[in-house]
């Protein structure tokens, strides 16, 4: 456990933010913090969605519960925190269940 300094890259802010966390929180925690600095203050809350957190230039966000030890996260490494829309169960059925369903 060891405090580190992260930059936040909030989709919707134009300031970068430094965030201290430590280096066992998962992402959604990561995400909480930058948050703290962005939603409310510069950027709108979004209902109905969650804050994901990734690398700038992927596409994939890390798992929510990825701890920043295990990322590879390094200090001062600057991440992106994107609005992500929580889907409805029936819209996260795999290929083979919509499949099975008839749905493409």
């Amino acid at each position: 456990m060891a405090l580190m300094p992260l930059i936040s890259n909030f989709e919707g802010d134009f300031v970068l933010q430094l965030i201290p966390v430590d280096s066992e929180s998962t992402m959604d925690e990561v995400a909480q913090a930058a948050a703290h600095h962005s939603v409310g203050r510069r950027v709108k809350a979004r209902p109905g969605h969650v804050i994901r957190v990734r690398r700038p230039g992927s596409n994939e966000p890390f798992p929510r519960t990825m701890r920043v030890s295990e990322a590879g996260i390094k200090p001062m490494e600057s991440l992106e925190c994107i609005w992500e829309s929580r889907a409805p169960l029936a819209a996260v059925a795999s290929p083979a269940q919509r499949a099975g369903s008839g749905e493409e």
